[in-house]
């Protein structure tokens, strides 16, 4: 009788902790790996042939919105196909619990423009059979996986759920009473296997704004209430606190905001829960600072943008996507409300008026007008051609005059396509990616799994990593790789038994031709619920990849087979 389920023989082997490789055997029994070195081929049920190949932990996505798309996509595509097995849900504050049934509809337009979630997907996809924190994660722990999921606690419905949506989107402070219910209603969640508070605070300028054009509840959140929860941490001496603060200012050229006011919050909340901050984006994640924060004692870890290592134009569809435009308040509240709102809007001279006086932001984010191609449109003559072009062929003198009539014609469903000179996130120079490699403190990643999904796909970091960072710039050796995939990730999640190739941890695994590894082209499919589109990019070089022992990807292609868990407070039940 076979001793083990699968053998993985003859690969070269990375443990993600940094040791060093090794070419040897990895045995997998019952979910976890049951012995490691040279082992026979005959103890094991199946033999997978890894000569020539990487072996490595699974890799863990942080930073994903794949809250509802869970529900109906066992992958959570593109990540699983990626090499990712475990991914972390409920970021930036955003999510679906708690919610109360009256207010089911509100949560799922909140996630419509600043995370671009097609509402028709949410209402056909989502079963909605909770209401509590406690009862989502029930929820996510029966639906079918082929990914781990972890989950923090969003603090906009907590929130709501406290304060009443008009009392939390009005930005005030809660009393000590709400206070207290908020870090009770927390450690709820925590008890039933939450991981953490997530939340995102970017002020009355947020980029990542609620579907009329408002600031999301927490962007209007005061310190004392992110005070308060990370003090819940500290109590219960577990989770992790995902932090997204952003000082505007810092995008003007005024950078005292964020040293003034943001890096000093962010250390007290590090230092109150004790616990690890994460911090996302090139503004605050700045090297520099969380190696001081080292110094400090303060276990705070910035998340570095991968994917924009290859140039993608930054697409914008304004009836699917008109948060690309919202570096500008006053193009944010031209393209929000109802379509007919937008297409009246787009026709007022005096709104028009006020989208040219804030154009050169605008421009600053996604290159000048002129550039500006027609990606795709229902009606459009002018596909391939950039607005300096189109415009004088419709005998029209102002860009943003030509623009407007361009997207009314085509009923808001022009795609344009910009060539952001900034990059998405501004993080676009090789130097910028190289200063986030040279950081011990940054782990890769802001895949934004689930969210924006028409306009660019981030959940290929791990496969650009791979190739990029250590194939092609040689910034780090496949050592730390692993490390910063699968074994960092891991531990700043809180996730206890996954990230590592040990024995008795559990056997999500990587198998993969390194140098043959490389992300297939762009595409446009059809799949979500309600036949909505999507963009998409997969993984090619993936020969196994393995989700508690069993095989959910052989050479590139998902074998449906569903043995992910939900991993409460880090581990699968």
């Amino acid at each position: 009788m076979a001793e083990f389920d699968v053998m993985i023989k003859g690969g070269t082997v990375f443990d993600g902790r940094r040791n060093p490789r090794f070419s040897g055997d990895v045995a997998v029994k019952d979910g976890r790996i049951a012995a490691l070195g040279r082992l026979r081929a005959s103890d094991a049920k199946r033999v997978i042939d890894a000569s020539g190949l990487m072996v490595a932990p699974g890799f863990v996505d942080m930073h994903t919105h794949y809250d509802s798309q869970l529900f109906w996509d066992p992958y959570c595509s593109p990540s699983g196909w990626h090499g990712i097995t475990s991914v972390v849900i409920g970021n930036c504050g955003f999510g679906f619990a708690p919610v109360r049934p009256e207010g089911r509809d509100r949560a799922m337009l909140s996630m419509t423009r600043n995370e671009a979630v097609p509402l028709a997907c949410m209402q056909q996809g989502m079963p909605w059979d909770w209401v509590t924190f406690p009862e989502f994660l029930d929820s996510v722990d029966r639906t079918p996986k082929s990914v781990n999921v972890l989950s923090f606690v969003p603090i906009s419905p907590l929130m709501v759920w406290v304060m009443g949506l008009e009392r939390a989107k009005a930005g005030e402070l809660p009393t000590d009473a709400e206070h207290a219910e908020m870090c009770r209603v927390l450690s709820e969640a925590m008890d039933a296997g939450a991981s953490g508070v997530s939340a995102q605070r970017m002020g009355e300028e947020s980029r990542q704004r609620d579907y009329d054009g408002t600031p999301m509840v927490s962007d209007l959140m005061h310190d004392e209430t992110m005070l308060a929860l990370a003090d819940v941490l500290a109590d219960r001496n577990d989770g992790v606190i995902q932090y997204t603060y952003i000082d505007f200012s810092v995008l003007y050229g005024d950078t005292e905001g964020t040293v003034k006011r943001v890096r000093p919050h962010i250390e007290a909340v590090a230092r109150r829960s004790g616990r690890p901050t994460i911090v996302g984006g090139a503004n605050e994640a700045d090297p520099a600072w969380l190696a001081a924060c080292r110094q400090q004692a303060l276990s705070i870890y910035g998340m570095g943008t991968v994917n924009t290592i290859v140039r993608h134009p930054r697409i914008g569809v304004i009836a699917d996507n008109p948060q690309a435009f919202d570096i500008s308040l006053k193009w944010c509240a031209a393209t929000a409300g109802t379509h007919e709102t937008i297409r009246e809007n787009l026709a007022n001279p005096k709104v028009r008026a006020s989208m040219r006086s804030e154009l050169p932001q605008i421009e600053d984010f996604l290159g000048k007008m002129e550039t500006w191609v027609i990606a795709g449109g229902t009606k459009s003559a002018f596909e391939e051609m950039p607005l300096g072009q189109i415009a004088p062929t419709m005998r029209i003198d102002d860009l943003l005059d030509a623009f407007c009539e361009i997207n009314l014609a085509d009923d808001l469903r022009t795609k344009w396509a910009f060539p952001t000179p900034r990059g998405e996130f501004m993080a676009d120079t090789l130097e910028t990616h190289k200063a986030i490699a040279a950081s011990p403190y940054m782990i890769p990643g802001i895949s934004d799994g689930g969210a924006h999904t028409k306009t660019s796909v981030g959940a290929d970091y791990s496969t650009l990593y791979l190739t990029q960072y250590v194939r092609t710039h040689g910034w780090h050796d496949l050592e730390e790789a692993h490390w910063r995939l699968s074994g960092l990730p891991a531990h700043c999640a809180g996730i206890h038994d996954r990230g590592v190739i040990a024995e008795g941890a559990a056997a999500d695994i990587v198998v993969y031709d390194f140098e043959n590894l490389e992300v297939t082209a762009r595409e446009t499919v059809h799949d979500y619920p309600g036949n909505e589109w999507r963009l998409v990019d997969h993984g090619k070089g993936y020969r196994n990849v393995l989700v508690n022992g069993e095989i959910t990807i052989e050479d590139d292609v998902q074998t449906d087979i569903a043995s992910g868990r939900l991993l409460r407070n880090g581990r699968a039940t």
